[in-house]
């Protein structure tokens, strides 16, 4: 490992330390401590999506689990999808994302084999949907909503923020959304939906299926989060680096890309999450918002 890699992962991750330090005393947009000081509020299995057509599979797993600060005002919420390569996985609420003056709303959604793409990309458009529709009622800014996920959730996380046909469907411009923050994602087209196709999973394509076919300049801020690449799935830090050239190039203005060096694919959300939670505060605190 180069010198000048080994500085940057060491500064990484003492940024690490001090963002999980900032972010446990203070809250996102409210005064230090409000957010330890708040009550939060738990929803459980909110169904999402409610066409008459939808069959007991769907009904099942179009749910949603929702945890939100009562009495903030225009807090922010993170839209979190699981991984699980569209195969498995459930929903659960990230306890390190838990007290921190967000809403989080963490969303299940069909999977392999009992459907296809693009089944899971629009079930994951109908959930953020839900909550651009709802959120503001709770207390929520509709113009907080931020979107996030680790492996496959990464993945979809890309596929509705870059690709505005799946949240227009829904009345809703995919550039509403204040950030993207994409775990460990394919950016490539999935290995699951390659192999729907009969692809061979290393056999890589670009098509309107990969996030990388959709980099544009007016995309919302984009924050990619991969583990050491030395220690990922094959080639997914190398996907991820591309898809942050690429965005630079389409003129893209706020596009950042964090290696977390020493942690694998599935070990690298719980540090990554620090980065999550300074990326929003970012955001939020920025003039118009």
């Amino acid at each position: 490992m180069s010198q000048l890699r080994a500085t940057v992962c060491s500064l990484l991750f003492l940024g690490l330390q001090l963002v999980s330090n900032l972010t446990s005393s203070q809250s996102l947009g409210q005064e230090p401590n409000a957010a330890q000081t708040a009550q939060y509020f738990e929803q459980k299995d909110i169904l999402y999506r409610n066409e008459p057509e939808l069959n007991d599979y769907a009904k099942l797993r179009c749910r949603l689990d929702l945890y939100y600060p009562q009495n903030m005002a225009g807090f922010p919420t993170v839209v979190w999808f699981h991984g699980g390569g569209l195969r498995g996985g459930e929903k659960s609420i990230p306890t390190d994302l838990k007290g921190r003056g967000i809403a989080i709303v963490a969303a299940n959604y069909r999977l392999h084999p009992n459907v296809t793409a693009p089944t899971y990309i629009e079930d994951a458009a109908a959930a953020v949907a839900w909550t651009f529709k709802n959120i503001e009622r709770l207390g929520g800014d509709p113009n907080r909503i931020f979107v996030s996920g680790h492996s496959a959730g990464g993945y979809l996380t890309s596929m509705i923020g870059l690709d505005s046909r799946w949240l227009r469907a829904h009345e809703i411009d995919c550039n509403s959304i204040a950030g993207l923050i994409p775990y460990s994602g394919h950016c490539i087209t999935h290995f699951t939906v390659r192999e729907e196709r009969g692809i061979s999973g290393t056999q890589p394509i670009v098509d309107d299926l990969a996030p990388l076919f959709h980099v544009r300049e007016n995309a919302p801020p984009l924050l990619l989060i991969t583990g050491d690449r030395d220690m990922e799935m094959l080639g997914r830090y190398e996907e991820n680096a591309y898809m942050w050239r690429m965005m630079l190039e389409a003129g893209h203005q706020h596009t950042e890309l964090f290696e977390l060096e020493g942690y694998d694919h599935g070990g690298m959300a719980v540090p990554a999450h620090p980065l999550l939670l300074k990326f929003v505060r970012q955001i939020t605190t920025q003039p118009n918002n």
